[in-house]
C-alpha cells in the first residue's frame, strides 16, 4: 500500500484535521465558529460539562468545558436535548465549537480533594443546569479537535490556571445525598440515581468526577468508560427482573433514524438474547474506504463475560434502551439489531444520540408479523444494504429455533 493510499484509508478520527488525506477537512469546514480563541480570562455558562481523558492512564488530563459567554448553553452538551429538538450535525458542531476546554493534569487514584481545580470540576459535574464559570487560562486555546467514537467532539483545549464558580450549581437532592454517602457502592448509587429520573448525561459526569462509591474507592473515571459503565450497570439491573418475565408472543419490528444513523430492531418470541450488527457505509465517519465495514457483538440469556470490543459503547446504549422497553411491557425477547451508519454521519456526536434514537424507536407502535421472513422483507425497504449483509453475519438468527423447547412435548 502506498503512503498516500495508507492515509486515504485512515479514519477521520485518526487524522483529526491534520490533513493526512491531503484534502480539506470536512469536519473543520462545517464548524462555523471553530477559530482560535485569544482570551485567557473570561466568564461563561458551562452547560454543565466536564471531560476526563483516558490517555496515559492513570496520569490523565481532565477539565471543564464552557463557552466565552453566559448564554443558556445546556443544549451544547446533552444528547437528550439534541435528539429531542432534532438538531442537525451542523448545529451540534457549531455549538460544540463555542466550548473552551480548560484542562489540567491529575492522577486517577491519587487525586487530591483539596485541589481547587478538581473540586470545582466536581461541583460542575453535579449540576443539572448551566452554571456561570470564570476561567483563567495559562495560554489561549489551541485550534485542535479531540474525536472519539463514543464521545461528542471536543475542541479549543487550553491549560487551566484557575477557575471559579460565579453562582451556586443547581444540584438535585438525590444527587447531593448519594454523593455525600461514602458507604454506598458506585453501582448502587448509579441505579438509585437512574430510578430517581436523573438523566444519563448527569450520572455519567458525576461518575467521571469520582463522586460515587465508597470513600476509599472513589477515583476519577475517564468519560469514555463512564458512559459505558452507566449503560451497562443500569441494563444489567433491569435484566434481573426481565429474565423472569414471559416471552413476547409475536415477531415485532421497530425502526428509527437520526443524523445518518438508521436502526432496524427485530424482537422474536424467545428467551432474552441480544445482538447488535453495525454496518458502516462508504463515506461515513468510521469508513473512508469503498467497501462496507461490519461489526458484530452478541450475548445469550446469561449475558456477556467480556466487553463488547467490536461494537463498543453503542452496544450498551442499545441494550439499555431495549431493557427499558421490555421492563415497560413486562416481557422478555430475543433481540437482533441492525444499524446502518450512512455517509450523512460525517462527524462524531457520541453514543448518547444512539441511546436517545433507540429510546424513541421503542416508543413507537411496533410492526407485527407472523414470521421472521416477513419482518426482514419490510426492513429491507428501509435499509440501503441488502438484508443478507446482516443476516449472513448474525449469530442469533442462525441459532434461533434450533434448540428444542420443553413445550414441544406437551
Amino acid at each position: 500500500m502506498t503512503f498516500q493510499r495508507f492515509f486515504d484509508s485512515k479514519l477521520c478520527a485518526t487524522c483529526r484535521g491534520r490533513g493526512f488525506c491531503g484534502k480539506s477537512c470536512r469536519i473543520y469546514s462545517k464548524i462555523k465558529d471553530f477559530t482560535p480563541k485569544t482570551k485567557t480570562h473570561f466568564s461563561g455558562a458551562s452547560p454543565p460539562e466536564i471531560f476526563v481523558g483516558r490517555f496515559n492512564y492513570p496520569n490523565i488530563s481532565c477539565g471543564i468545558l464552557t463557552p466565552e459567554s453566559c448564554e443558556d448553553s445546556e443544549s451544547y452538551a446533552m444528547p437528550e436535548i439534541w435528539h429531542e429538538k432534532k438538531f442537525s450535525i451542523d448545529t451540534i458542531l457549531t455549538n460544540r465549537s463555542k466550548l473552551v476546554y480548560g484542562k489540567f493534569n491529575s492522577q486517577v487514584k491519587k487525586a487530591k480533594v483539596e485541589d481547587r481545580l478538581l473540586k470545582t470540576m466536581q461541583e460542575v459535574s453535579m449540576s443539572y443546569k448551566s452554571v456561570s464559570t470564570e476561567f483563567f487560562l495559562k495560554r489561549p486555546p489551541a485550534m485542535k479537535l479531540e474525536m472519539h467514537k463514543n464521545l461528542p467532539l471536543i475542541g479549543n483545549p487550553a491549560p487551566l490556571e484557575h477557575v471559579r464558580l460565579e453562582e451556586n450549581p443547581k444540584i438535585k437532592p438525590k444527587v447531593d445525598y448519594l454523593v455525600s454517602d461514602t458507604q454506598a457502592k458506585a453501582t448502587t448509587s448509579i441505579i438509585e440515581l437512574y430510578k430517581s429520573q436523573i438523566t444519563n448525561s448527569n450520572i455519567i459526569k458525576i461518575l467521571s468526577a469520582g463522586l460515587l462509591g465508597k470513600k476509599t474507592q472513589r477515583r476519577l473515571v475517564p468519560t469514555r468508560w463512564s458512559i459505558t459503565a452507566v449503560d451497562d450497570i443500569v441494563s444489567k439491573d433491569l435484566l434481573k427482573k426481565i429474565r423472569y418475565y414471559p416471552e413476547i408472543s409475536e415477531v415485532l419490528l421497530f425502526h428509527g433514524y437520526y443524523v445518518g444513523n438508521h436502526y432496524e430492531i427485530l424482537l422474536l418470541p424467545e428467551k432474552f438474547s441480544f445482538e447488535v450488527l453495525e454496518a458502516y457505509l462508504p463515506g461515513s465517519l468510521w469508513n473512508q474506504m469503498s467497501g462496507v465495514s461490519l461489526t458484530q457483538d452478541h450475548e445469550g440469556f446469561n449475558g456477556r463475560k467480556y466487553y463488547a470490543d467490536k461494537v463498543t459503547g453503542a452496544y450498551y446504549t442499545m441494550r439499555l434502551a431495549l431493557c427499558e422497553y421490555l421492563e415497560r411491557i413486562k416481557r422478555q425477547a430475543y433481540c437482533v439489531v441492525f444499524r446502518e451508519e450512512r455517509a450523512e454521519y460525517y462527524a462524531p456526536l457520541g453514543v448518547g444520540i444512539l441511546r436517545e434514537l433507540a429510546r424513541e424507536a421503542f416508543l413507537k407502535t411496533p410492526e407485527k408479523f407472523n414470521t421472521i421472513k416477513e419482518a426482514l422483507e419490510i426492513s429491507q425497504t428501509r435499509l440501503k444494504l441488502p438484508i443478507e449483509v446482516f443476516t449472513d453475519k448474525s449469530v442469533l438468527l442462525k441459532e434461533f429455533g434450533l434448540q428444542t423447547r420443553l413445550n414441544k412435548w406437551f
